[in-house]
Parts: C-alpha cells; sequence; structure tokens
C-alpha cells in the first residue's frame, strides 16, 4: 500500500449499496488517501464509510446535500484535493466495475509524465452486455473524430488519473459533463486543451445483483443525453476547435 501527498484515489457515488464498503477497502489496500464524494445518497450506504474515517487514516467522505451526477462530484472533489495541496486523483467507480489491482500501477503512469491524463482502456469479460459494447463501438468513433485521431482510446471508461487543475478549468468551463456525458466530455475536453494522454489497458467486469452490482443507466434518457453531446462537440469542433487540433498536430510532427 502506498502513500502520497499529490494523488489521492477519488471515488464517487450515489445509491452503490453494500458495494461501496467493498470498494473503499478494495482501494485502501492498494492506495492512501481515498476520499469517497457522496453525490446526494438517500439508501445509506455511506454510513458505513463514514464510520470507516475515525479508523482508517487516510480516508475521507465528503458528502453532497443533492445528487448532481458524476460531474458534479468529481468537480467538488476535485476542488477540494486542491485546496489540499493535491494535484492528482485517480478517479474510479464505487460499483466494482473497476480494477483496484491496478491502482498502483496507473498512479506510477501519472508521477512519470505529470501533465498526462491517464486512461483505462478496458477489457472486458464474457459476462459484459453485447448491447452495450456494440453501442460502445458509436462513441469511440465519434470521440476519435472529434479529437482527430486515437489519443482516447475508449471515452467511457471512467478509470482515469487526471491532473486536477485542467480537470477543474475544464469542467467549471461547462456547463454539461454533470452525468452519464461526464467520462466522454472531460476526456475530449482536456484533449482540445493540449493535454496529452496514457491510454492502458485494465479489466472491467460487470457485476450482476446478486454481486451487489448496480446501474443507473436509463437506456433513453442517457442514449439521448450522448446524442446532445456530440451533437455540441461537433459543432464545436467544426467552428473553431479544429484549428488548435491542426496546429497541434503539425507541431508535434515538426
Amino acid at each position: 500500500m502506498t502513500i502520497s501527498t499529490t494523488h489521492l484515489v477519488l471515488i464517487p457515488t450515489f445509491n452503490t449499496g453494500a458495494r461501496l464498503l467493498a470498494t473503499v477497502r478494495e482501494a485502501l489496500v492498494r492506495w492512501r488517501p481515498v476520499w469517497v464524494v457522496v453525490d446526494g445518497s438517500t439508501d445509506g450506504s455511506n454510513q458505513s464509510v463514514e464510520a470507516m474515517t475515525t479508523l482508517e487514516e487516510g480516508l475521507r467522505v465528503i458528502t453532497l446535500a443533492q445528487n448532481g451526477g458524476k460531474g458534479a462530484a468529481v468537480l467538488a472533489g476535485a476542488q477540494a484535493a486542491l485546496a489540499a495541496g493535491f494535484s492528482h486523483a485517480l478517479v474510479m467507480d464505487a460499483d466494482g466495475q473497476h480494477p483496484a489491482d491496478r491502482i498502483e500501477e496507473f498512479m506510477q503512469a501519472s508521477q512519470q509524465n505529470p501533465r498526462s491524463l491517464v486512461l483505462g482502456r478496458p477489457i472486458f469479460g464474457p459476462e459484459a452486455p453485447q448491447v452495450r459494447l456494440q453501442g460502445r463501438k458509436l462513441s469511440i468513433g465519434l470521440v476519435q473524430l472529434e479529437v482527430f485521431g486515437k489519443a482516447i482510446h475508449d471515452p467511457l471508461f471512467g478509470f482515469r488519473v487526471y491532473p486536477l487543475e485542467p480537470l477543474a478549468k475544464v469542467l467549471t468551463g461547462t456547463r454539461w459533463a454533470r452525468r452519464y456525458d461526464f467520462d466522454p466530455e472531460v476526456a475530449v475536453r482536456l484533449v482540445w486543451r493540449g493535454v496529452p494522454t496514457d491510454n492502458i489497458a485494465a479489466n472491467c467486469r460487470y457485476l450482476t445483483r446478486e454481486e451487489g452490482g448496480v446501474s443507473h443507466f436509463h437506456y433513453w434518457r442517457d442514449n439521448l443525453r450522448m446524442i446532445w453531446l456530440h451533437t455540441r462537440l461537433i459543432t464545436e469542433l467544426l467552428l473553431f476547435r479544429w484549428i488548435g487540433l491542426v496546429f497541434r498536430r503539425k507541431g508535434s510532427t515538426a
């Protein structure tokens, strides 16, 4: 287990049930500090984690009064972390999909290249729903169009190490990227800002309900949100973002 004064693990959570405590414990075995941002949960899942803070050094819980979405929770955590002197955060979901045993590897990659956004490239098991995997291909294609290349291998996998200062600037600079659109939008906007990327393969598991798996994905609502997301990003790209991307690409090949 590694203790850091620059990099922390940030876990946003909303009504994750018993799985939250297991995820926090798995993270604490690998890294400290671990901060949990409770995004207006109403299921009581945060109570056991809050009780742990008196026993586990490096564990902190930030509680938001109302549910604002993953992006709002990450922004609250990022701002608090910056104020406390941290420079980077590995964001992982509370639902058990992300591999806690890869935390140290991703953190080391960030420490070696602190300017970079370290992105997880998911390796799915046979339990992954095929409809989700096929829809993912469309998101990957659109995002790679929006950044003129393959800087982002997978825009939907949220296991990432963010440099906090540019992340906070991106999130405070847009009223969007607060819910299911958070992961792809912040990745695209960070690349537009010139943040380099490092893509690392990592396992992704879909837990059944019996295993404690929880999903807040709503098919129609969240797919409509993704359509609106890419409509906004492509419009912005065509209006003016393409200029910076072209000059940046020319600069990298000069």
